[in-house]
């Protein structure tokens, strides 16, 4: 795959499955970025996954917090938060893990079309 990636996580679960992904791509020198949406509790415990896992910091954090509001309250700020970044990023393709809620919601109005890829 070439071109610009953006790999979007927000959970320490997400962490964990997508630092396979995000080291695949430095190895790769692919042209990558990634948002963390601060779904976790915690920045610092988010932090020390990234350094134990040997992640580069995420380019942008939209700290939406786990307890701050409502459900729907917490999407829209991740919605909005996503959108503004890949107007201006312009990705041509998004990586997201998680179950249909997490993912789909990060989605939403994304207009991109999907390809899965093998090596």
């Amino acid at each position: 795959m070439t071109g610009n990636i953006c790999i979007i996580l927000g959970t320490r679960t997400e962490i964990i499955k997508m630092s396979p992904v995000v080291r695949a791509c430095e190895r790769r020198g692919a042209d990558y970025f990634v948002i963390h949406t601060g779904q976790g509790c915690s920045c610092d415990v988010d932090r020390v996954f990234f350094e134990q896992l040997e992640l580069p910091d995420a380019r942008y954090n939209l700290d939406v917090g786990s307890g701050s509001g409502r459900h729907g309250e917490q999407t829209g700020r991740m919605l909005a938060g996503i959108e503004e970044i890949k107007i201006c990023e312009k990705p041509d393709a998004v990586l997201v893990e998680g179950n249909m809620s997490r993912a789909g919601r990060r989605f939403v109005g994304g207009g991109y079309d999907f390809q899965l890829q093998r090596d």
